[in-house]
C-alpha cells in the first residue's frame, strides 16, 4: 500500500520542495496552503502522516488543526514544523498528540528519519492488533444458547471498564476463558494477563509468589524476583481458585487490593501498581464465609461484578457447535482428517451429562480421533473411547491406560470387521486398509478366533 503524506504550509516554496522530495521517495503526497484546507484534505485524503506548519495566516493555526484532527482520528501522525519554535509551543504540540517538532529551515534527512520511525511504529501497532485479533478468535466462547448469549453480552459490557470481577462455575466450564475474554476485550489488552492458581501455592510461599522478594531476603534468594502483582502491572491479574486460598493469604491479598501497592519480601520500598483483578472459584463463597473459610470483606471487594459460567448440562444445545469446533481444532493441529459424527452418536453425546463440562468434552473429542480409525464416528466408537451409550457413567475403558484401551479397541474392531466379512481375511484387510500379512499378525497377537 502507498504511504500517504499531507503537507500543510502557507509557504509555496516549502510545499514544493517537500512534496518533490517525498514523491521521489515513492510516497503519495498532497498539499494544502492553510488550516481550513488542511482539515478538509485530512478528511478526504486520509493521510498516514501530516507535516504541519504552526504559524499560518487565516482562521486556523497549526495547533488548532492538530487539536481538531486528533479528536476525529488517532491513526494519523503529525510532525509539527515551525520557523519560530519555542519549548512551550513544542510541549503544547506534543500534549495535543504530535509525534515530533522540527524547526525551519528543514532538514530532509531529519524529516526522512522521523517518517521512517512513524512507519515502523504504525507497522508494529498493526502487527500487534493483528495478533490480538487472532488471539481473540482463538479464545472465542463457543455457543449460541440463551445462557451463553447472556454471558457474551455481559462480557462486552463489563470488559471496557476497570471493575473487578468474580467468576463462579463448575470445574471445566471455562472460567479462565471468560477471564481472558474480559482482558483481551478491554483497554488493557496490550498489557499482561497474569494467572495465579491460588490452590497450588503453599501457604508459606504465597507472599513471595504474589509480591516477589529482594535479593538476600532469605536463604536461596540470590536475585530479586518480581511477584505476580508486579508482572501484571497495567494489565489483569487472574486469581483462579480464590476459594482455596488460605485465610492468612486472603488477608494479604485484601490489603494490596485496597491499597494497590505492596512491598517485596525483604524490601522496604512501597511499589505502586495498576492492576485489574479478576477472580474465579468453583465454590459457593457465601457458604465458605459461613463456615469461616473465606473473608467476607474480601468477598465484597472482589464481587463488584458477578459472572456465572453455565455448566454444559445447562446448555446442551451448544454441544454440536462445541463438537464441531474441537473437531476442526484437533484436525488442524494434529493433521488428522476431519471426522463425521453420526446422528445417533451425536444424540448420545448431547444427552450425556458431561460432569467435567467443556474440558471433558474437548478431551473426549481428542480421544475419539485417536481411537477411531474410520472417517465416521459411530455409537460403538463412543463406547470404545470410554463413553457409556446407555448411562452417564464411563464405559469399560475408563480404568485402562492408553495402550490397553487402544489394544482393546483394535481387538473389538477387527473381530467386528471379520464377522461383517464372514471370516474372509483378504476382504477384511481390504475394507479396513491393512496389509493381509499385518492383519494376520494382529489376529494372532490378540487371539482372535476366525
Amino acid at each position: 500500500m502507498s504511504i500517504k503524506i499531507l503537507i500543510i504550509d502557507d509557504e509555496a516554496a516549502i510545499r514544493d520542495v517537500l512534496s518533490a522530495s517525498l514523491r521521489d521517495d515513492s510516497y503519495e503526497v498532497e498539499v494544502a496552503r492553510d488550516g481550513l484546507r488542511g482539515l478538509d484534505q485530512i478528511a478526504q485524503f486520509q493521510p498516514d502522516i501530516v507535516l504541519l506548519d504552526i504559524w499560518m495566516p487565516g482562521e486556523l493555526d497549526g495547533l488548532e488543526v492538530l487539536n481538531r484532527a486528533k479528536s476525529r482520528s488517532s491513526k494519523t501522525q503529525f510532525i509539527i514544523m515551525s520557523g519560530h519554535g519555542t519549548i512551550e509551543t513544542a510541549v503544547k504540540a506534543t500534549k495535543l498528540g504530535a509525534w515530533d517538532f522540527v524547526e525551519k529551515p528543514l532538514s530532509m534527512d531529519k524529516i526522512s528519519i522521523l517518517i521512517k520511525n512513524i512507519l515502523n511504529f504504525q507497522s508494529e501497532q498493526s502487527e500487534k492488533l493483528s495478533l490480538l485479533n487472532r488471539l481473540r478468535k482463538n479464545i472465542a466462547l463457543i455457543g449460541e444458547s440463551e445462557a451463553m448469549t447472556s454471558l457474551k453480552k455481559l462480557i462486552s459490557r463489563v470488559a471496557p471498564a476497570n471493575s473487578w470481577v468474580l467468576i463462579t462455575g463448575d470445574n471445566g466450564t471455562g472460567k479462565e476463558l471468560v477471564a481472558q475474554n474480559i482482558h483481551y476485550l478491554s483497554k488493557r489488552a496490550s498489557k499482561p494477563f497474569v494467572d495465579v492458581n491460588c490452590a497450588a501455592i503453599p501457604k508459606d510461599l504465597i507472599e513471595s509468589e504474589l509480591f516477589g522478594f529482594e535479593k538476600g531476603a532469605f536463604t536461596g534468594a540470590d536475585r530479586t524476583k518480581r511477584g505476580k502483582f508486579d508482572l501484571a502491572n497495567g494489565g489483569t491479574l487472574f486469581l483462579d481458585e480464590i476459594g482455596d486460598m488460605s485465610l492468612e493469604a486472603q488477608a494479604k491479598v485484601l490489603r494490596i487490593l485496597q491499597e494497590q501497592s505492596f512491598t517485596r519480601v525483604g524490601g522496604i520500598e512501597s511499589i505502586q501498581v495498576d492492576v485489574r483483578v479478576v477472580a474465579a472459584t468453583n465454590k459457593d463463597l457465601r457458604e465458605e464465609i459461613e463456615k469461616g473459610n473465606f473473608r467476607e470483606d474480601l468477598y465484597y471487594r472482589l464481587n463488584v461484578i458477578p459472572f456465572h459460567v453455565p455448566s454444559l448440562r445447562e446448555r446442551r444445545e451448544d454441544i454440536p457447535s462445541l463438537l464441531q469446533h474441537f473437531s476442526q481444532q484437533f484436525s488442524r493441529e494434529s493433521g488428522y482428517r476431519e471426522k463425521i459424527i453420526s446422528e445417533d452418536a451425536l444424540q448420545i453425546m448431547c444427552e450425556y451429562n458431561w460432569p467435567g463440562n467443556v474440558r471433558e468434552l474437548k478431551n473426549f473429542v481428542e480421544r475419539l480421533y485417536i481411537l477411531t480409525p474410520g472417517e465416521c464416528i459411530e455409537v460403538h466408537d463412543l463406547k470404545f473411547a470410554g463413553l457409556s451409550t446407555d448411562s452417564g457413567n464411563l464405559g469399560g475403558l475408563a480404568d485402562l491406560d492408553f495402550r490397553e484401551a487402544r489394544a482393546l479397541f483394535e481387538k473389538e474392531f477387527i473381530s467386528q470387521k471379520i464377522n461383517e466379512n464372514k471370516g474372509n481375511i483378504s476382504k477384511t484387510a481390504e475394507s479396513i486398509g491393512l496389509e493381509r500379512s499385518y492383519l494376520h499378525r494382529k489376529i494372532k497377537n490378540y487371539g482372535i478366533e476366525v
